[in-house]
């Protein structure tokens, strides 16, 4: 056991002590749940602070070990998971002290404090995005055990930073925060205010549009997706029609396109005000369209004769 935990803190060790961090974080947060029984917005002050906190984990051990396997700008990459990690745990400070205060850490400009704290905020999120824009370029070097896999963690790299790139649609006044100023500028919520009904735990807005969705579902597509292709291999193990690598492949790039498509589709529902468990009929019509396609093109590629083996080198 000890063994493996040196293996992994080598991956990177400032992603990985970041990682280790936000453990305790979550330990904290989930504690704060329990005993700690005020609310910011309707929602319960602490659970924002554990989101964020498993959220940060898995990109954290995510971008080490991707890191680590790079076999080109591994030098750069790894200096950037440096900027990355400090980056992350400015976040998360900032966001717990936000919760130890009662208030809300994003959007918040109701003092000259609270200015401040968004503004390092924000920079601290571009840093982030534009560090992660440069190691995703580094991913297309990258070569796995198997083909899908290499091809799984390069379109959810891509997929991912459309995700995080949803965040800053947030950060934008609403139209009642112009004619009406009230210390915050930016919104989860599109067509009804922050704080809303929503779902228990993520608080998800069931009344209105919330750009928060996509940005969570694009966002963990860089965890998503290897899963499949992980989940594809063990399958291949009894399933013969999944064995070539080819086959393999090309359901990781159907699963992929149907998630990219998936993570606009909730990107524009957020934009027209719609709940995401409240869809029109247009919006549900595309998912299953999307659902349609995605179930026809693997099986279309379980029918067609297995191609020959494929193998990275």
């Amino acid at each position: 056991m000890k063994a493996a935990i040196r293996r992994a803190v080598a991956w990177h060790p400032a992603l990985m002590t970041v990682a280790a961090v936000m453990v305790l974080c979550a330990v904290v947060s989930a504690v704060g749940l329990l005993v700690d029984p005020r609310t910011v917005l309707g929602a319960p002050l602490w659970a924002k602070p554990l989101k964020f906190s498993v959220s940060i984990l898995l990109y954290a051990v995510t971008w080490a070990w991707l890191i680590a396997h790079l076999p080109r700008w591994r030098r750069l990459a790894h200096r950037l998971g440096t900027v990355i990690a400090v980056s992350l745990v400015v976040e998360q400070a900032l966001i717990l002290w936000a919760a130890a205060a009662g208030t809300t850490s994003h959007f918040n400009v109701s003092s000259p404090l609270h200015v401040v704290v968004w503004g390092v905020m924000a920079v601290s999120i571009t840093v982030l995005y534009l560090c992660t824009f440069v190691t995703s370029a580094a991913l297309f070097f990258l070569r796995l055990p198997t083909p899908a896999l290499t091809v799984a963690v390069r379109l959810g790299a891509v997929i991912a930073l459309g995700g995080i790139g949803v965040a800053f649609l947030m950060t934008g006044p609403t139209p009642t925060q112009l004619t009406s100023p009230d210390g915050i500028v930016g919104a989860h919520a599109v067509g009804v205010a922050d704080g809303g009904p929503g779902l228990p735990v993520l608080g998800w807005s069931t009344t209105g549009g919330d750009y928060r969705v996509a940005h969570f579902v694009g966002m963990h597509a860089l965890q998503l997706i290897p899963l499949v292709a992980l989940a594809l291999t063990v399958v291949a193990r009894r399933v013969t029609r999944l064995r070539s690598d080819t086959t393999q492949v090309r359901i990781v790039v159907i699963v992929a396109l149907a998630y990219a498509c998936g993570t606009v589709l909730l990107t524009l529902q957020a934009v027209a005000g719609q709940s995401v468990v409240h869809p029109s009929g247009a919006v549900a019509a595309v998912a299953g369209a999307i659902l349609l396609a995605a179930s026809a093109g693997t099986v279309l590629t379980l029918l067609r004769r297995p191609a020959p083996v494929l193998r990275t080198t």
